[in-house]
Protein backbone atom coordinates (compact mmCIF):
# COMPACT_ATOMS: atom_id res chain seq x y z
CA UNK A 1 0.00 0.00 0.00
CA UNK A 2 2.93 2.33 0.65
CA UNK A 3 3.85 2.32 -3.01
CA UNK A 4 0.67 4.19 -3.86
CA UNK A 5 1.30 7.05 -1.45
CA UNK A 6 2.52 10.28 -3.02
CA UNK A 7 2.18 8.81 -6.50
CA UNK A 8 -0.75 11.02 -7.48
CA UNK A 9 0.92 13.67 -9.57
CA UNK A 10 -0.78 15.71 -12.25
CA UNK A 11 0.11 14.88 -15.82
CA UNK A 12 1.03 18.50 -16.25
CA UNK A 13 3.87 18.26 -13.70
CA UNK A 14 5.02 15.00 -15.23
CA UNK A 15 5.06 16.40 -18.74
CA UNK A 16 7.10 19.42 -17.72
CA UNK A 17 9.97 17.04 -17.02
CA UNK A 18 9.81 15.43 -20.46
CA UNK A 19 10.95 16.51 -23.89
CA UNK A 20 9.15 15.68 -27.11
CA UNK A 21 11.28 13.82 -29.62
CA UNK A 22 10.42 14.49 -33.25
CA UNK A 23 10.64 11.88 -35.93
CA UNK A 24 10.63 11.76 -39.70
CA UNK A 25 7.86 9.75 -41.28
CA UNK A 26 7.91 7.57 -44.37
CA UNK A 27 4.97 7.77 -46.74
CA UNK A 28 4.31 4.92 -49.21
CA UNK A 29 4.45 6.06 -52.83
CA UNK A 30 1.27 4.41 -54.07
CA UNK A 31 -2.22 4.83 -52.64
CA UNK A 32 -3.17 1.58 -54.37
CA UNK A 33 -0.65 -0.24 -52.21
CA UNK A 34 -2.57 0.99 -49.17
CA UNK A 35 -5.95 0.30 -50.73
CA UNK A 36 -4.97 -3.30 -51.46
CA UNK A 37 -3.43 -3.64 -47.99
CA UNK A 38 -0.07 -4.53 -49.57
CA UNK A 39 2.25 -1.87 -48.26
CA UNK A 40 5.72 -2.12 -49.75
CA UNK A 41 8.33 -0.49 -47.57
CA UNK A 42 11.74 0.03 -49.15
CA UNK A 43 14.35 -0.06 -46.37
CA UNK A 44 16.51 2.39 -48.33
CA UNK A 45 13.80 5.02 -48.01
CA UNK A 46 13.45 4.76 -44.25
CA UNK A 47 15.19 7.46 -42.26
CA UNK A 48 16.90 6.34 -39.06
CA UNK A 49 15.12 9.05 -37.10
CA UNK A 50 14.52 8.70 -33.39
CA UNK A 51 11.10 7.88 -31.98
CA UNK A 52 9.60 6.48 -28.80
CA UNK A 53 9.84 3.01 -30.38
CA UNK A 54 13.33 3.56 -31.75
CA UNK A 55 14.18 2.92 -35.38
CA UNK A 56 10.87 1.07 -35.77
CA UNK A 57 8.99 4.37 -35.61
CA UNK A 58 9.48 5.52 -39.19
CA UNK A 59 8.77 1.99 -40.45
CA UNK A 60 5.55 1.72 -38.45
CA UNK A 61 4.44 5.20 -39.50
CA UNK A 62 4.86 4.12 -43.11
CA UNK A 63 2.38 1.27 -42.77
CA UNK A 64 -0.53 3.69 -43.06
CA UNK A 65 -1.05 5.92 -46.06
CA UNK A 66 -1.23 9.68 -45.84
CA UNK A 67 -4.10 10.12 -46.34
CA UNK A 68 -5.40 6.79 -45.02
CA UNK A 69 -7.74 4.55 -47.00
CA UNK A 70 -11.08 6.12 -46.11
CA UNK A 71 -9.94 9.71 -45.77
CA UNK A 72 -12.25 12.23 -47.43
CA UNK A 73 -9.07 13.93 -48.61
CA UNK A 74 -8.52 11.16 -51.16
CA UNK A 75 -9.40 12.20 -54.71
CA UNK A 76 -11.78 9.28 -55.24
CA UNK A 77 -14.29 10.79 -52.81
CA UNK A 78 -16.35 13.62 -54.29
CA UNK A 79 -19.66 13.18 -52.49
CA UNK A 80 -19.71 13.84 -48.74
CA UNK A 81 -22.65 11.49 -48.31
CA UNK A 82 -21.12 8.47 -50.09
CA UNK A 83 -17.80 8.91 -48.27
CA UNK A 84 -19.36 9.44 -44.86
CA UNK A 85 -21.64 6.42 -45.13
CA UNK A 86 -18.72 4.09 -45.83
CA UNK A 87 -16.25 5.72 -43.43
CA UNK A 88 -18.80 5.90 -40.62
CA UNK A 89 -19.67 2.25 -41.03
CA UNK A 90 -16.00 1.23 -40.84
CA UNK A 91 -15.33 3.49 -37.85
CA UNK A 92 -18.29 2.05 -35.95
CA UNK A 93 -17.11 -1.47 -36.77
CA UNK A 94 -13.61 -0.87 -35.44
CA UNK A 95 -14.59 1.17 -32.38
CA UNK A 96 -16.90 -1.80 -31.61
CA UNK A 97 -19.26 -0.10 -29.21
CA UNK A 98 -21.13 -2.73 -27.15
CA UNK A 99 -24.32 -3.85 -28.89
CA UNK A 100 -26.61 -3.50 -25.88
CA UNK A 101 -30.27 -2.56 -25.80
CA UNK A 102 -31.06 0.01 -23.15
CA UNK A 103 -34.27 1.76 -22.17
CA UNK A 104 -33.76 4.86 -20.02
CA UNK A 105 -35.18 4.57 -16.52
CA UNK A 106 -34.01 7.82 -15.01
CA UNK A 107 -34.41 8.51 -11.29
CA UNK A 108 -34.49 12.02 -9.87
CA UNK A 109 -32.73 11.87 -6.51
CA UNK A 110 -32.62 15.51 -5.46
CA UNK A 111 -33.48 19.01 -6.68
CA UNK A 112 -32.20 22.34 -5.42
CA UNK A 113 -31.07 25.79 -6.52
CA UNK A 114 -27.56 27.20 -6.47
CA UNK A 115 -25.94 30.28 -8.01
CA UNK A 116 -28.80 31.05 -10.39
CA UNK A 117 -29.28 27.46 -11.49
CA UNK A 118 -31.79 24.70 -10.95
CA UNK A 119 -29.78 21.58 -10.23
CA UNK A 120 -31.11 18.04 -10.32
CA UNK A 121 -29.18 14.95 -9.28
CA UNK A 122 -30.10 12.07 -11.58
CA UNK A 123 -29.15 8.41 -11.81
CA UNK A 124 -29.80 5.50 -14.12
CA UNK A 125 -28.79 1.86 -14.22
CA UNK A 126 -27.04 0.57 -17.31
CA UNK A 127 -27.09 -3.20 -17.97
CA UNK A 128 -23.68 -3.49 -16.26
CA UNK A 129 -21.74 -1.90 -13.42
CA UNK A 130 -22.66 0.62 -10.76
CA UNK A 131 -25.42 3.17 -11.25
CA UNK A 132 -24.53 6.17 -13.39
CA UNK A 133 -24.86 9.43 -11.50
CA UNK A 134 -25.33 12.71 -13.36
CA UNK A 135 -26.05 16.38 -12.78
CA UNK A 136 -28.63 18.37 -14.73
CA UNK A 137 -28.23 22.15 -14.69
CA UNK A 138 -30.45 24.88 -16.16
CA UNK A 139 -31.31 28.53 -15.41
CA UNK A 140 -33.79 29.10 -12.60
CA UNK A 141 -37.26 29.63 -14.02
CA UNK A 142 -36.35 28.39 -17.51
CA UNK A 143 -39.38 27.87 -19.73
CA UNK A 144 -39.94 26.26 -23.11
CA UNK A 145 -37.44 24.16 -25.00
CA UNK A 146 -33.83 25.24 -24.59
CA UNK A 147 -30.67 24.26 -26.44
CA UNK A 148 -28.65 21.70 -24.51
CA UNK A 149 -25.06 20.65 -23.89
CA UNK A 150 -23.71 17.26 -22.88
CA UNK A 151 -20.76 18.22 -20.67
CA UNK A 152 -17.98 15.61 -20.89
CA UNK A 153 -15.64 15.58 -17.89
CA UNK A 154 -11.88 15.16 -18.23
CA UNK A 155 -9.48 12.37 -17.27
CA UNK A 156 -6.49 14.04 -15.55
CA UNK A 157 -5.39 10.76 -13.95
CA UNK A 158 -8.22 11.12 -11.42
CA UNK A 159 -10.79 8.37 -11.88
CA UNK A 160 -12.22 8.83 -8.41
CA UNK A 161 -13.90 12.00 -9.68
CA UNK A 162 -16.12 12.45 -12.72
CA UNK A 163 -18.90 15.01 -13.06
CA UNK A 164 -17.57 17.06 -10.14
CA UNK A 165 -14.56 18.10 -12.20
CA UNK A 166 -16.56 20.57 -14.30
CA UNK A 167 -19.50 21.46 -12.03
CA UNK A 168 -20.12 23.30 -8.77
CA UNK A 169 -23.23 22.57 -6.74
CA UNK A 170 -22.48 24.30 -3.43
CA UNK A 171 -19.91 26.47 -1.69
CA UNK A 172 -18.58 23.34 0.04
CA UNK A 173 -16.41 21.79 -2.68
CA UNK A 174 -13.92 19.00 -2.18
CA UNK A 175 -10.47 20.64 -1.86
CA UNK A 176 -9.09 18.48 -4.67
CA UNK A 177 -11.79 19.80 -6.99
CA UNK A 178 -11.03 23.38 -6.01
CA UNK A 179 -7.42 22.76 -7.06
CA UNK A 180 -8.45 20.91 -10.21
CA UNK A 181 -10.77 23.63 -11.46
CA UNK A 182 -8.16 26.28 -10.66
CA UNK A 183 -5.39 24.45 -12.54
CA UNK A 184 -7.33 23.42 -15.65
CA UNK A 185 -10.33 25.77 -15.87
CA UNK A 186 -9.01 29.02 -14.32
CA UNK A 187 -11.38 28.44 -11.43
CA UNK A 188 -14.52 28.32 -13.61
CA UNK A 189 -16.78 25.25 -13.53
CA UNK A 190 -17.63 25.52 -17.20
CA UNK A 191 -20.80 23.39 -17.08
CA UNK A 192 -22.31 25.93 -14.66
CA UNK A 193 -21.16 28.88 -16.71
CA UNK A 194 -22.74 27.79 -19.97
CA UNK A 195 -25.95 26.71 -18.23
CA UNK A 196 -26.29 30.31 -17.00
CA UNK A 197 -26.30 31.45 -20.64
CA UNK A 198 -29.58 29.66 -21.27
CA UNK A 199 -28.65 26.02 -21.83
CA UNK A 200 -29.74 22.77 -20.26
CA UNK A 201 -26.53 20.96 -19.34
CA UNK A 202 -26.17 17.28 -18.44
CA UNK A 203 -22.89 16.01 -16.98
CA UNK A 204 -22.64 12.25 -16.49
CA UNK A 205 -20.01 10.08 -14.85
CA UNK A 206 -18.66 7.80 -17.56
CA UNK A 207 -17.13 4.33 -17.55
CA UNK A 208 -14.54 3.82 -14.78
CA UNK A 209 -14.94 7.37 -13.36
CA UNK A 210 -16.83 8.68 -10.36
CA UNK A 211 -19.92 6.61 -9.66
CA UNK A 212 -18.88 4.27 -12.50
CA UNK A 213 -15.43 3.54 -11.08
CA UNK A 214 -14.11 0.07 -10.32
CA UNK A 215 -14.46 -0.73 -6.61
CA UNK A 216 -11.81 -2.63 -4.69
CA UNK A 217 -14.46 -4.89 -3.18
CA UNK A 218 -15.27 -6.25 -6.65
CA UNK A 219 -11.70 -6.97 -7.69
CA UNK A 220 -10.34 -10.48 -7.94
CA UNK A 221 -6.74 -11.01 -6.91
CA UNK A 222 -4.08 -9.99 -9.44
CA UNK A 223 -0.85 -11.78 -8.45
CA UNK A 224 2.84 -11.07 -9.02
CA UNK A 225 2.76 -7.48 -7.85
CA UNK A 226 0.61 -6.17 -10.69
CA UNK A 227 -1.89 -3.59 -9.49
CA UNK A 228 -2.52 -5.45 -6.25
CA UNK A 229 -5.42 -4.42 -4.01
CA UNK A 230 -4.33 -6.06 -0.76
CA UNK A 231 -5.07 -3.80 2.18
CA UNK A 232 -7.06 -1.32 0.08
CA UNK A 233 -10.59 -0.36 0.98
CA UNK A 234 -13.60 1.48 -0.40
CA UNK A 235 -14.31 2.88 3.08
CA UNK A 236 -13.84 6.60 3.78
CA UNK A 237 -13.52 7.29 0.05
CA UNK A 238 -13.57 11.10 0.34
CA UNK A 239 -10.33 11.26 2.31
CA UNK A 240 -7.58 12.83 0.22
CA UNK A 241 -5.15 10.04 1.14
CA UNK A 242 -7.59 7.37 -0.02
CA UNK A 243 -8.40 9.27 -3.22
CA UNK A 244 -4.69 9.52 -4.06
CA UNK A 245 -4.30 5.80 -3.48
CA UNK A 246 -7.30 5.03 -5.68
CA UNK A 247 -6.22 7.33 -8.50
CA UNK A 248 -2.72 5.84 -8.56
CA UNK A 249 -4.06 2.29 -8.47
CA UNK A 250 -6.61 2.93 -11.21
CA UNK A 251 -3.93 4.43 -13.46
CA UNK A 252 -1.90 1.23 -13.13
CA UNK A 253 -5.06 -0.76 -13.83
CA UNK A 254 -5.76 0.94 -17.18
CA UNK A 255 -3.78 -1.49 -19.32
CA UNK A 256 -5.54 -4.43 -17.66
CA UNK A 257 -8.96 -2.91 -18.28
CA UNK A 258 -8.13 -2.05 -21.87
CA UNK A 259 -6.76 -5.50 -22.73
CA UNK A 260 -9.77 -7.12 -21.08
CA UNK A 261 -12.11 -4.96 -23.18
CA UNK A 262 -10.28 -6.04 -26.33
CA UNK A 263 -10.87 -9.64 -25.28
CA UNK A 264 -14.57 -8.83 -24.96
CA UNK A 265 -14.68 -7.65 -28.56
CA UNK A 266 -14.94 -3.97 -27.72
CA UNK A 267 -12.66 -1.03 -26.94
CA UNK A 268 -12.49 1.72 -24.38
CA UNK A 269 -13.58 4.35 -26.95
CA UNK A 270 -16.45 2.01 -27.79
CA UNK A 271 -17.62 1.80 -24.18
CA UNK A 272 -17.27 5.57 -23.80
CA UNK A 273 -19.35 6.01 -26.93
CA UNK A 274 -22.11 3.72 -25.67
CA UNK A 275 -22.32 5.38 -22.25
CA UNK A 276 -22.22 8.91 -23.67
CA UNK A 277 -24.92 7.95 -26.18
CA UNK A 278 -27.03 6.70 -23.27
CA UNK A 279 -26.56 10.08 -21.58
CA UNK A 280 -27.50 11.71 -24.87
CA UNK A 281 -30.69 9.60 -24.90
CA UNK A 282 -31.52 10.96 -21.44
CA UNK A 283 -30.82 14.57 -22.41
CA UNK A 284 -32.75 14.34 -25.69
CA UNK A 285 -35.85 12.97 -23.95
CA UNK A 286 -36.19 15.83 -21.46
CA UNK A 287 -39.30 18.00 -21.94
CA UNK A 288 -37.33 21.22 -21.68
CA UNK A 289 -34.74 20.30 -24.33
CA UNK A 290 -34.81 21.06 -28.04
CA UNK A 291 -33.29 17.83 -29.35
CA UNK A 292 -32.38 19.54 -32.62
CA UNK A 293 -30.06 21.90 -30.74
CA UNK A 294 -27.76 19.67 -28.69
CA UNK A 295 -24.02 20.08 -28.46
CA UNK A 296 -21.16 18.48 -26.55
CA UNK A 297 -17.77 19.61 -25.32
CA UNK A 298 -14.95 18.64 -23.02
CA UNK A 299 -11.30 19.16 -22.15
CA UNK A 300 -8.65 16.46 -22.46
CA UNK A 301 -10.41 13.14 -21.84
CA UNK A 302 -13.61 15.07 -22.44
CA UNK A 303 -12.14 16.28 -25.72
CA UNK A 304 -11.36 12.67 -26.61
CA UNK A 305 -14.95 11.69 -25.84
CA UNK A 306 -16.10 14.61 -28.02
CA UNK A 307 -14.07 13.28 -30.95
CA UNK A 308 -15.78 9.89 -30.82
CA UNK A 309 -19.28 11.02 -29.81
CA UNK A 310 -19.35 14.09 -32.06
CA UNK A 311 -17.86 12.18 -34.97
CA UNK A 312 -20.02 9.07 -34.72
CA UNK A 313 -23.39 10.32 -33.42
CA UNK A 314 -24.82 13.16 -35.45
CA UNK A 315 -27.53 13.97 -32.98
CA UNK A 316 -24.73 16.20 -31.69
CA UNK A 317 -25.35 19.33 -33.74
CA UNK A 318 -22.32 21.26 -32.49
CA UNK A 319 -19.13 19.73 -31.06
CA UNK A 320 -16.13 21.35 -29.37
CA UNK A 321 -13.04 19.28 -28.59
CA UNK A 322 -10.66 21.03 -26.21
CA UNK A 323 -7.07 19.94 -25.62
CA UNK A 324 -7.33 16.68 -27.55
CA UNK A 325 -6.44 17.07 -31.18
CA UNK A 326 -3.41 15.69 -32.98
CA UNK A 327 -2.57 12.88 -35.42
CA UNK A 328 -2.03 9.15 -35.06
CA UNK A 329 1.56 9.76 -36.18
CA UNK A 330 2.08 12.05 -33.19
CA UNK A 331 0.87 9.32 -30.84
CA UNK A 332 2.89 6.63 -32.65
CA UNK A 333 6.20 8.47 -32.88
CA UNK A 334 6.15 10.92 -30.00
CA UNK A 335 3.37 10.91 -27.46
CA UNK A 336 1.52 7.64 -26.88
CA UNK A 337 3.06 7.48 -23.39
CA UNK A 338 1.31 10.72 -22.40
CA UNK A 339 -2.12 9.35 -23.28
CA UNK A 340 -4.60 7.04 -21.68
CA UNK A 341 -5.45 3.62 -23.10
CA UNK A 342 -8.90 5.14 -23.64
CA UNK A 343 -7.62 6.80 -26.83
CA UNK A 344 -7.06 3.80 -29.04
CA UNK A 345 -9.28 1.77 -31.36
CA UNK A 346 -7.08 -0.89 -32.99
CA UNK A 347 -6.85 -0.80 -36.80
CA UNK A 348 -8.83 2.43 -37.12
CA UNK A 349 -5.71 4.44 -38.15
CA UNK A 350 -5.52 2.35 -41.36
CA UNK A 351 -8.73 4.03 -42.47
CA UNK A 352 -8.95 7.45 -40.81
CA UNK A 353 -6.43 9.77 -39.21
CA UNK A 354 -7.37 10.83 -35.69
CA UNK A 355 -8.89 14.24 -36.63
CA UNK A 356 -10.89 12.55 -39.37
CA UNK A 357 -12.92 10.71 -36.72
CA UNK A 358 -14.30 14.09 -35.67
CA UNK A 359 -14.42 15.06 -39.34
CA UNK A 360 -17.06 12.41 -39.95
CA UNK A 361 -19.59 14.96 -38.71
CA UNK A 362 -18.98 17.38 -41.61
CA UNK A 363 -20.78 19.70 -42.36
CA UNK A 364 -22.12 19.98 -38.80
CA UNK A 365 -20.51 22.83 -36.79
CA UNK A 366 -17.24 21.76 -35.20
CA UNK A 367 -14.52 23.50 -33.18
CA UNK A 368 -11.15 22.48 -31.76
CA UNK A 369 -9.28 24.49 -29.12
CA UNK A 370 -5.58 23.76 -28.57
CA UNK A 371 -2.68 25.14 -26.55
CA UNK A 372 0.67 25.84 -28.19
CA UNK A 373 2.70 24.54 -25.23
CA UNK A 374 0.51 21.52 -24.48
CA UNK A 375 2.98 18.79 -23.52
CA UNK A 376 0.55 16.02 -24.47
CA UNK A 377 1.25 16.64 -28.17
CA UNK A 378 3.79 18.15 -30.53
CA UNK A 379 2.77 21.50 -31.99
CA UNK A 380 3.48 20.59 -35.66
CA UNK A 381 1.15 17.58 -35.43
CA UNK A 382 -1.57 19.60 -33.68
CA UNK A 383 -1.29 22.10 -36.53
CA UNK A 384 -1.44 19.28 -39.08
CA UNK A 385 -4.60 17.92 -37.45
CA UNK A 386 -6.16 21.38 -37.63
CA UNK A 387 -5.31 21.61 -41.34
CA UNK A 388 -6.80 18.15 -41.98
CA UNK A 389 -10.09 19.27 -40.47
CA UNK A 390 -10.02 22.54 -42.40
CA UNK A 391 -9.40 20.65 -45.65
CA UNK A 392 -12.32 18.29 -44.95
CA UNK A 393 -14.75 21.15 -44.35
CA UNK A 394 -13.45 23.10 -47.36
CA UNK A 395 -13.90 20.08 -49.64
CA UNK A 396 -17.43 19.68 -48.26
CA UNK A 397 -18.18 23.34 -49.14
CA UNK A 398 -18.68 24.17 -45.47
CA UNK A 399 -15.52 26.07 -44.41
CA UNK A 400 -17.53 28.30 -42.09
CA UNK A 401 -18.66 25.28 -40.04
CA UNK A 402 -15.15 24.51 -38.72
CA UNK A 403 -12.94 26.64 -36.52
CA UNK A 404 -9.65 25.70 -34.92
CA UNK A 405 -8.04 28.08 -32.44
CA UNK A 406 -4.60 27.95 -30.80
CA UNK A 407 -3.73 29.67 -27.52
CA UNK A 408 -0.53 30.19 -25.57
CA UNK A 409 -0.14 28.03 -22.50
CA UNK A 410 -0.14 24.46 -21.26
CA UNK A 411 -2.97 21.92 -21.19
CA UNK A 412 -6.08 23.87 -20.10
CA UNK A 413 -9.56 25.22 -20.84
CA UNK A 414 -9.22 28.69 -19.37
CA UNK A 415 -11.66 31.61 -19.22
CA UNK A 416 -10.83 32.97 -22.68
CA UNK A 417 -11.11 29.55 -24.28
CA UNK A 418 -14.40 28.97 -22.51
CA UNK A 419 -15.76 32.30 -23.77
CA UNK A 420 -14.81 31.39 -27.33
CA UNK A 421 -16.50 27.99 -26.93
CA UNK A 422 -19.69 29.56 -25.55
CA UNK A 423 -19.80 32.01 -28.46
CA UNK A 424 -19.47 29.11 -30.92
CA UNK A 425 -22.35 27.29 -29.24
CA UNK A 426 -24.43 30.48 -29.26
CA UNK A 427 -23.77 30.93 -32.97
CA UNK A 428 -24.96 27.47 -33.98
CA UNK A 429 -27.35 26.39 -31.21
CA UNK A 430 -28.62 29.63 -29.67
Amino acid sequence: MKKYKNLARSRRKFLKSTTAIGALSFIPESYNEIKNMKVIVNPENIENGKSIIGVYGSWADGLVGDPPMLSFRNDEWESVESWRDKALQKAMELVSSPNIRWSPNVVSNKKYEYDGLEIEELSWQLPYGEKTEALLLKPIGARGKLPAILGLHDHAGMKYFGKRKITKTSDDMHPMMIDHQRDYYEGHPWANEIAKRGYVVLVNDTFAFGSRRVLFQNMSEIPWGHCETEGMTDKNPEKIENINIYNSWSSEHEHIMSKSLFCAGTSWPGVFLFEDQCALDVLSALDGVDKERIGCAGLSGGGLRTVYLGGLDHRIKCAISVGFMSTWSDFLLNKSYTHTWMTYAPLLPKYLDFPEILGLRVPLPTMTLSNNQDGLYTLPEMQKADKILKDIFIKADAPEKYKGVFYDGDHKFDAQMQQDAYNWFDKWLG
